[in-house]
């Protein structure tokens, strides 16, 4: 069983930065691949980046490709999802992920409560 708790949500400005965290439970962390996923309103969620269970791979949706940047710290159990140069579109509630495969779909095992990410003027 893995719990995991998303943080470091908010408003920001286009073009803003914004760093999202997640802390995971328990003693297995390094064996799950991590995952940033999210979902606007009235639309299915999405992949955003997923990381392999020691750091070595990493993969990205189209969208945030050079501008989003994901990373863990196995020490500490923590997963993060640096964004730059925010866009409107990038809008939605974010949620972290936990999952044995490594794989881009969105039946990960175990998922947080979500962070709301509003970029705005």
């Amino acid at each position: 069983q893995v719990q995991l708790v998303e943080s470091g949500g908010g408003l920001v400005q286009p073009g803003g930065s914004l760093r999202l965290s997640c802390a995971a439970s328990g003693r297995t962390f390094s064996t799950y691949t991590m995952g940033w996923f999210r979902q606007a309103p009235g639309k299915e969620r999405d992949f955003v980046a997923i990381i392999s269970r020691i750091g070595i791979s990493t993969t990205y949706a189209d969208s945030v490709k050079g501008r989003f940047t994901i990373s863990r710290d196995n020490a500490k159990n923590m997963v993060y999802l640096q964004m730059n140069s925010l866009k409107p579109e990038d809008t939605a509630v974010y949620y972290c992920a936990a999952n044995r495969l490594y794989k881009i779909g969105t039946d990960y095992d175990y998922w947080g409560q979500g962070t709301q990410v509003t970029v705005s003027s």
